[in-house]
């Protein structure tokens, strides 16, 4: 492989220039000030974890960690999530805090992936969690404030697809009892929205005429809460029942919090991570084609750092709503330009000072006493303006 150019970087990886960090900010202080309002108080971890505690219980494969190791020889990893580091942390430094407790974050992630257009091995997520919730209000809370953070990043247009990871667990038990590799075969296809892929491999299993109807029934069950009752006559397993009951009380909250338009139960849902034990969701916004966040109940993950409580949340994903979202930015007043000679750094310090207190931006700049002083050609990705030039010359202001 040849030596990289000096220009280069890794594959998956990105600059953010001023005009998109603004964006990004401006996203991330807004979504972060909606879960504030809701209670959740942000929490920032290391971008580094050990191996053996935080990588061994993520949810991400082990291909798709950055591992390294310190100078000890102790394998580390880039955190690849948020939800396993804040279990670290309920775990130990929050280990006697009252529950429930809500917390917040913004941070940047990392997946090793394939070199391949538009994947990146690092990316933002803004979210939420809700720890030693484990009932129907609790859930609903967490997609209610999905929605406002939503909303509140400047997505105006989405639905929100609710499942639960029990109903098709006890669907494929009831149909498939004792057949894990086909389970986990049909479970792969949905979790890839690859229904077509769902039906063939119906086809490839010995099943009777009533089975693979039961079975490819999931995929109609997609619709508003109409869909438990017909989710309730698809499956008499114990597990799957309670599963459709439980997401029946959740839709009732939701409708209580006035949010339940943007959302629609999805049981072919099964959630992309393996730590998810009940309700899962996912949304989808209209303007940009693809999930902008994600989330579910796991309720054994925290039981790995020592604390056997209940937990769920969500994350926002941050990259794809600054892509796709066009946000009228609040338009802020252009810097004022202090130059100054030698003789009259003191003063135009000062005065600059006194500007900044105020709340200005302020730029200063050194001159010749003989230089002319012109107003820059602004560029393509700065486009830098001044409200007003102000010269410093002897000691003497001078506006130009």
């Amino acid at each position: 492989m040849s030596k990289p150019k000096g220009f280069e970087k890794p594959a998956g990886v990105r600059d953010y220039l001023p005009h998109v960090v603004s964006k990004l900010r401006h996203i991330e202080r807004n979504v972060l000030d909606c879960m504030s309002e809701w209670g959740y108080r942000q929490i920032i971890t290391p971008t580094m974890e050990y191996y053996d505690t935080v990588g061994v219980a993520s949810s991400t494969s082990d291909r798709k960690l950055y591992k390294m190791l310190n100078n000890r020889g102790t394998t580390m990893v880039l955190r690849s999530d948020m939800t396993t580091p804040i279990a670290r942390v309920m775990g130990s430094l929050l280990k006697e805090e009252s529950l429930p407790v809500r917390l917040s974050y913004h941070a940047n992630v990392f997946r090793s992936i394939e070199e391949e257009a538009g994947r990146e091995t690092e990316f933002f997520q803004t979210g939420a969690e809700l720890v030693g919730n484990d009932s129907a209000e609790g859930d609903a809370e967490v997609i209610a404030l999905a929605i406002a953070s939503l909303q509140a990043a400047g997505v105006e247009t989405f639905k929100i697809s609710l499942g639960h990871v029990g109903f098709l667990t006890g669907l494929l038990e009831e149909v498939l009892p004792d057949k894990i590799i086909e389970q986990e075969a049909l479970k792969e296809t949905l979790l890839n929205r690859d229904f077509v892929g769902f039906r063939e491999r119906l086809s490839h299993f010995q099943l009777s005429i009533e089975q693979r109807q039961e079975l490819e029934g999931l995929l109609r069950l997609r619709g508003a809460q109409d869909i438990c009752l017909q989710a309730t006559a698809l499956s008499s397993n114990p597990r799957a029942i309670a599963s459709i009951q439980h997401l029946c009380k959740v839709w009732e909250v939701l409708e209580a919090y006035g949010v339940s338009e943007h959302v629609m139960i999805d049981l072919t849902m099964i959630g992309d991570f393996s730590y998810y034990t009940g309700m899962v969701f996912e949304g989808y916004a209209a303007e940009l084609g693809f999930p902008v966040c994600s989330g579910g109940r796991y309720d054994n993950l925290l039981t790995q750092f020592g604390r056997a409580v209940t937990a769920t949340g969500f994350a926002l994903k941050t990259n794809r709503i600054l892509d796709g979202v066009n946000l009228l930015l609040p338009v802020e007043e252009p810097p004022v330009l202090i130059a100054y000679d030698v003789n009259s750094r003191r003063e135009a310090f000062a005065y600059a000072t006194e500007l900044r207190q105020k709340g200005k931006i302020v730029i200063t700049e050194h001159i010749e006493a003989t230089d002319k002083l012109e107003s820059p050609t602004p560029s393509d990705l700065s486009a830098v303006t001044y409200s007003q030039v102000i010269r410093f010359t002897d000691g003497q202001a001078v506006t130009v």
